[in-house]
C-alpha cells in the first residue's frame, strides 16, 4: 500500500461520524480551529432548533366512532392518540387550557381598570396643583396692592383720609395665606431618600405606584410669601441707610469689617474690584484702608490700638478719703554672712537659716511681724552677689530699707550694692549694726565706714537711724521694731483696701503638687480668692492664698504678702499684678503681652542676623569657644541670679551659652534638649524624674545637683577654665655662631658652631638670624660634638648643627636656641 493510499484512509476515519440517535431539530457539523504554530483541531458542532409552542386545537370526542365510506381514504391518527393519551388526559388538559384563557381575560380586563383610575387620578391632580397656583398668585397680588396702598397710606395719611380704625383693619387683613390640606387618602410612607423639597410634577412622580408625591410644605409656602412681601416693601419705599460706628483695630479681616459695618461681605469685595484690588473675605488690610473702606460706606470710624487692651488695668490714684494706714514693706538688705536672717529670725522667733542650704539665703522671703498691735511686713533678700537682682526688686516693693553691718566685718560690696539700691528706690535707709556681742566688734567702725558711700548716720551728725543689734543675744531688737514704726508713722503710710488689689510678684516657682505657685505682695486693694488676675504675661483666677505661716486666708490686703495659686504659668519674679472683671480680657491682655515678647525675640533675632555691627563682632569672636549648659532652678529669682552669674565669668575667649532655662524639675524634654545640644544639665534644688533619669543615662547627659549657688559657679569657673587656650610661654636658652658650613653626602648642609652664650638642647626650637633678622624657625635635627649625638652642648665649646627641612646657611649667621613651654590658664 502506498503512503497515499494510508494517508487518505486516516483522514476517511478521522472524519467519519458517529451513528447516534437524535431528537428532532438537531444538526451537527464540524469546525477546524486554528491554533500558533500552524496547529489546527477539527471540532463537531452540534445546532439545536428552537421548539415553537404551538395552541393545541381540542376536538369533541365523537359518540361513536364514524367509518370511512367505501373508497374513501382513512384519515389520519390523531397526535394525541399517536403519543398514546387517554379520554381523561385529554379532558385535564382541555379544562386546563380553559382556566388559562379566563384568568388571561381577567388579568387584562384588572389593567384596563388600572390605567383609567391612574389617568383620572392624574387629572384630578392636575387640576388641584393649577388651581393651587391661580389662588395663590391671586392672593400675592393682591397682598402686593394692599401694601402698596398702605405704605402711600403712611406716607401722606391727609391725601388718602384713612382712619386708625381703617388701618387697623388693613394690617389685620395683611396676614399671611394659609394653605388649607387637601384630605387624601393614608397612603404608605415615603423613604428616608425622599427629597420633600421638591415640588416640580413630574409623569414618573404622578404616575408612581406608592402615591406619596407631596406638595409644598407650609414652611415653604409662607417663606415664598414673606420673599414676596419683602420684594413689595422695597417696590413701595426704599429702606433707610443705618449709620454705625465702626471700631478698627491696627489689622482686620474685610469679613469682620463687613460684620462691624453690617454689610455684606460680597459688596465690600466688589468695591475693592471696583478699585482695581482683588481681595478675599479673609484677608487682613491695615486700618488706613479699613477707614477708607468705612467711610465710603458711610460709616464713622473710632480707632483703637492693640495696646489698649490694658487701658484701665492699673487705676489711677485713690481719694483721700478712701486711704487708710497700711503695715510698713521692710526690706533688709546687706552682705553675706552678716546675718540678715538671722536677725529676722530672732524677731519672728523662728530658724529658717537652718532651711537654707550652706546657711545662706538664696531666695526671697516675706513674712509679716506684729510689734504692739501692729504689723510690719519683712521681705529679707540674699547677699551673695549672684543675687543682683533680688536685691534690686526688693528695694523697689519696700517702703524702709534695714542695711545690716556686722560690726566686725564692716562696710563689703554687698553692702555698697545695697546702699545704691535703697538710694536708687528712693527709701530711707536704718541702718542695723550686728554682731555687736562678738570681742572684736566695732561699730564706730562702721560708722565712719558708711561716711565714705554718703550714709550719714544720728551719731554723726546725719538723719539715718542707727540701731545696735545683736541676733544671737536678741539685744536691740526691741528698739529696732520701735525704730522701724517711728519711720514707718514719718512717712505716713495709707492705702484703699477698698478696691480691685495690685501688687508685684516677689518670687515664682512652679510646684510638683501645686501648679505655678507667685509669691505676691500686695501694694494696695485687696486680693480674695476667686478674683481673675493678671501677672506679667500669665493669668489664672485665684484657687487659695496662703499666708507665711502656711494658713489659707480668703483675703490680703494692703502689704501683705501671700502665695497665690491657680495661675496658668509661672509669672517672672518682678511682674506687676492686677485684678481684671473678666477671663475673657485676662485671656485677651495675656495674649497680647505674649504675642510681644514673641515679637520683641524675633525682632532680636531677626537684628543680629542682618546688622553690620552684629556681624563684625561675629568675625572678632570667630574663635570664641562656648560652654553650653541647660538650667533649671527651683524658683524663678534662682533662674536669674545663676543666668546672671554665669554671664559675668565669660570673657573674650571663652563664655556660657545657657540652651535653656526654665523653673521646675527636670523633665525629659529638658534632656532631649540638652541631647541634641551636647550640654550638661545644672539642678539648683530640683531633682530629675524617673523618665528624666532614665533618657539621660541613655544619652549619656550628666545632670548635675547643686543646693548651694557658690558650688555651681566654681564648677563653671572650672570648665570654662579648661576650654581657655593654654598660655604659649618662651623660654631663652642660647646663642651660637656659624664658623664654617660643611656639605655632607646623604646629609645636606651642616654648620660648624662655637656657643656664644647660654647653652644648646638638641629638641629645642631654633631660628636663624642674619644680620639680626630672623631667616628661619624650626628645629635641630642634628647637634653632634667631633662625631658623637650630643643633648646639649654648652657655652665657648664648638658643634654642628643642622636643621629639619632648610640649607641655607651662610657663615656668620646667628642660631638662638629657645624652649617654649604651654601652661594651663584659669578664669
Amino acid at each position: 500500500m502506498s503512503e497515499k493510499d494510508t494517508d487518505d484512509k486516516k483522514l476517511s476515519v478521522t472524519t467519519k461520524k458517529t451513528l447516534t440517535l437524535r431528537p428532532g431539530g438537531l444538526s451537527q457539523g464540524t469546525v477546524r480551529q486554528s491554533f500558533s504554530h500552524g496547529r489546527s483541531k477539527q471540532v463537531v458542532v452540534e445546532t439545536r432548533k428552537r421548539r415553537i409552542a404551538k395552541p393545541v386545537e381540542v376536538k369533541p370526542v365523537p359518540s361513536e366512532p364514524q367509518r370511512p365510506a367505501p373508497g374513501a381514504r382513512a384519515p389520519a391518527p390523531d397526535r394525541h392518540e399517536a403519543a398514546g393519551l387517554s379520554h381523561s388526559e385529554l379532558e385535564a388538559r382541555r379544562r386546563a387550557l380553559e382556566e388559562a384563557q379566563s384568568r388571561e381575560v381577567e388579568d387584562r380586563r384588572r389593567r384596563d381598570e388600572e390605567s383609567a383610575r391612574r389617568a383620572e387620578e392624574l387629572a384630578r391632580r392636575l387640576a388641584e396643583r393649577e388651581e393651587a397656583e391661580r389662588r395663590r398668585a391671586e392672593e400675592e397680588a393682591r397682598l402686593a396692592v394692599e401694601r402698596a396702598e398702605v405704605g402711600a397710606a403712611a406716607a401722606a395719611p391727609e391725601v388718602a383720609g384713612a382712619t386708625p380704625a381703617r388701618e387697623e383693619g388693613r394690617v389685620k387683613e395683611l396676614k399671611p395665606f394659609e394653605r388649607k390640606k387637601v384630605a387624601e387618602p393614608e397612603k404608605p410612607s415615603r423613604p428616608k431618600a425622599d427629597d420633600r423639597r421638591r415640588t416640580k410634577l413630574t409623569l414618573s412622580n404622578a404616575l408612581d405606584e406608592d402615591g406619596s408625591a407631596r406638595g409644598p410644605s407650609l414652611a415653604a409656602l409662607r417663606r415664598r410669601q414673606e420673599k414676596a412681601r419683602r420684594l413689595a416693601m422695597q417696590g413701595a419705599g426704599s429702606r433707610e441707610k443705618i449709620i454705625r460706628e465702626v471700631t478698627l483695630p491696627e489689622t482686620i479681616t474685610l469679613q469682620e469689617l463687613a460684620a462691624r459695618m453690617s454689610e455684606r461681605a460680597v459688596d465690600v469685595i466688589k468695591y475693592l474690584m471696583k478699585q482695581g484690588q482683588m481681595m478675599k473675605p479673609g484677608d487682613v488690610i491695615d486700618a488706613d484702608t479699613a477707614e477708607v473702606i468705612a467711610n465710603d460706606f458711610g460709616h464713622t470710624v473710632k480707632r483703637v490700638s492693640e495696646a489698649d487692651v490694658e487701658v484701665g488695668l492699673f487705676a489711677g490714684e485713690d481719694r483721700a478719703e478712701d486711704l487708710s494706714p497700711r503695715p510698713p514693706v521692710v526690706t533688709i538688705m546687706g552682705h553675706v554672712d552678716h546675718g540678715k536672717t538671722s536677725l529676722l529670725d530672732a524677731i519672728r522667733h523662728a530658724n529658717v537659716v537652718a532651711g537654707e542650704a550652706g546657711g545662706i539665703t538664696q531666695h526671697i522671703g516675706a513674712y509679716q511681724v506684729e510689734q504692739g498691735g501692729a504689723r510690719i511686713t519683712f521681705i529679707d533678700t540674699p547677699g551673695h552677689e549672684a543675687f543682683t537682682a533680688m536685691r534690686a526688686r526688693g528695694a523697689q516693693a519696700t517702703d524702709i530699707a534695714i542695711l545690716v553691718v556686722a560690726a566686725d566685718d564692716g562696710v563689703m560690696p554687698q553692702t555698697i550694692e545695697s546702699i545704691n539700691h535703697a538710694k536708687a528706690a528712693g527709701v530711707p535707709i536704718i541702718v542695723a549694726v550686728n554682731k555687736i556681742d562678738l570681742p572684736s566688734a566695732d561699730p564706730q567702725r562702721v560708722r565712719t565706714e558708711l561716711l565714705q558711700h554718703e550714709v550719714f548716720v544720728e551719731s554723726m551728725g546725719g538723719e539715718v537711724l542707727d540701731v545696735e543689734v545683736s541676733a544671737k543675744t536678741g539685744a536691740g531688737l526691741d528698739r529696732l521694731l520701735e525704730t522701724i514704726l517711728l519711720q514707718a508713722e514719718v512717712l505716713e503710710l495709707k492705702a484703699n483696701p477698698d478696691r480691685p488689689a495690685e501688687g508685684i510678684v516677689i518670687e515664682a516657682e512652679l510646684d510638683k503638687g501645686r501648679g505655678p505657685v507667685a509669691t505676691v505682695l500686695v501694694k494696695r486693694g485687696t486680693l480674695k480668692t476667686g478674683d481673675i488676675i493678671i501677672a506679667g504675661d500669665e493669668w489664672g483666677k485665684v484657687r487659695a492664698l496662703v499666708n507665711d505661716r502656711g494658713e489659707q486666708v480668703s483675703a490680703a490686703g494692703p502689704s501683705t504678702p501671700v502665695e497665690v495659686l491657680g495661675l496658668k504659668g509661672t509669672p517672672k519674679a518682678g511682674d506687676r499684678i492686677a485684678v481684671v472683671e473678666s477671663e475673657g480680657r485676662a485671656r485677651e491682655i495675656s495674649d497680647y503681652r505674649q504675642r510681644k515678647s514673641r515679637e520683641k525675640a524675633m525682632a532680636r533675632q531677626a537684628g543680629s542676623r542682618g546688622s553690620l555691627e552684629q556681624m563684625m563682632s561675629q568675625l572678632q569672636t570667630a574663635g570664641l569657644r562656648e560652654a553650653s549648659v541647660v538650667v533649671k532652678a527651683d524658683v524663678g529669682g534662682s533662674v536669674e541670679a545663676i543666668t546672671q552669674a554665669l554671664d559675668k565669668l565669660g570673657t573674650d575667649e571663652v563664655r556660657t551659652r545657657i540652651v535653656h532655662a526654665g523653673v521646675g524639675a527636670i523633665t525629659e524634654s529638658d534632656v532631649s534638649l540638652a541631647a541634641t545640644s551636647n550640654a550638661p544639665i545644672l539642678a539648683f534644688n530640683v531633682r530629675a524624674n524617673r523618665q528624666a533619669r532614665d533618657a539621660a543615662e541613655r544619652e549619656g547627659i550628666e545632670i548635675r545637683y547643686y543646693s548651694i549657688i557658690y558650688d555651681l559657679v566654681d564648677d563653671m569657673r572650672s570648665v570654662m577654665s579648661g576650654l581657655l587656650a593654654p598660655e604659649r610661654r618662651e623660654t631663652f636658652l642660647g646663642y651660637a655662631e656659624v664658623l664654617q658650613v660643611f656639605n655632607i653626602t646623604k646629609v645636606g648642609k651642616v654648620a660648624g658652631c662655637r656657643v656664644t652664650e647660654g647653652r644648646v638642647e638638641r629638641g629645642a626650637g631654633v631660628r636663624l638670624l642674619r644680620d639680626n633678622v630672623v631667616i628661619h624657625e624650626g628645629k635641630l635635627s642634628t647637634l653632634k660634638r667631633f662625631k658623637d649625638e650630643v643633648s646639649e652642648v654648652q657655652v665657648g665649646q664648638e658643634c654642628g648643627m643642622a636643621f629639619e627641612n632648610y640649607q641655607d646657611i651662610r657663615e656668620g649667621d646667628q642660631i638662638e636656641c629657645f624652649r617654649v613651654e604651654h601652661v594651663t590658664r584659669t578664669l
